[in-house]
């Protein structure tokens, strides 16, 4: 893995054809470079600061989390709020989708007063693209839930998301580009890596389905990233390429405040979880 390093205000080039760049401030250019695939993962250092990520966690330890349904998706992952994919049926969304997103909704809005822990990453996404806010992706002109706090402990399998796959003609709008966006609230001693592969889903890798996920044979020989980021460290990376999660070896938590950002026709910027 290259890991190019830039300054706050400062920022380098992107030459490489699939490294991660770490930088002290996320500019538009990082997100064009990931949405043009030519750069695997983009690190910004701080993003949240320690001690709001210490309250988050504080707070959740009064929180009863969910996860995502245990016969699909093994190892457990807990989480705070509904992912989109939890609540397709037939072409569409179940009704349950909305009232639980909701209650999601208020929960993390509560956890720490007077500051949502999803507007605040908004707050430096939109500072960095530079052009308009961050809208939450509509349903029949509902918003769909954003912002999930997911907690994963025991790594997640190899798998790609897509929503135009996943999804077809569901969202009143389909994003061109599709990103992922975890900043991390608590990271253990060691493991947890995050691995992104340069290789995205064709038809015949559902002869290597794995669970909810795909056999290891589908990466081997491709190029790939693993990187371990500390306590307040957001990444961004392409979640149409393959990607899974190492389980934590050391003592503590992997939780992050995760969501997906997609970039529309016309260059705005939306998100759902």
């Amino acid at each position: 893995m290259t890991v190019q390093q830039e300054n706050a205000g400062a920022a380098t080039p992107v030459h490489g054809l699939f490294d991660v760049v770490s930088t002290d401030s996320l500019t538009r250019e990082h997100i064009v470079s990931l949405a043009a695939g030519t750069t695997a993962a983009v690190q910004v250092k701080n993003f949240f600061d320690v001690g709001f990520c210490t309250e988050i966690m504080d707070a959740l330890e009064t929180c009863e989390l969910g996860a995502y349904d245990e016969q699909v998706v093994v190892p457990r992952i807990a989480k705070l709020g509904p992912a989109a994919y939890d609540a397709y049926f037939d072409g569409q969304l179940a009704d349950s989708y909305w009232e639980h997103a909701d209650q999601a909704t208020t929960t993390r809005r509560s956890l720490v007063s007077g500051r949502d822990p999803l507007w605040t990453a908004f707050d430096r996404l939109e500072s960095a693209w530079g052009t308009s806010r961050i809208d939450c992706a509509t349903v029949g002109g509902r918003q769909l839930f954003a912002g999930m706090i997911r907690e994963i402990n025991k790594g997640a399998r190899m798998h790609f998301d897509e929503v135009v796959r996943e999804f077809p003609g569901v969202f009143d709008e389909m994003p061109l580009v599709q990103l992922a966006f975890n900043c991390h609230l608590a990271m253990p001693e060691t493991g947890g890596e995050a691995t992104v592969f340069r290789r995205r889903w064709h038809p015949q890798d559902e002869n290597h389905r794995d669970g909810y996920g795909y056999s290891a044979e589908l990466v081997e020989g491709q190029p790939n990233v693993s990187l371990r980021t500390e306590v307040g460290d957001a990444m961004l990376f392409d979640p149409r390429n393959y990607h899974r999660v190492e389980p934590a070896t050391g003592a503590g938590r992997r939780v992050t405040l995760s969501f997906f950002i997609g970039i529309t026709a016309d260059g705005r910027l939306i998100a759902w979880s």
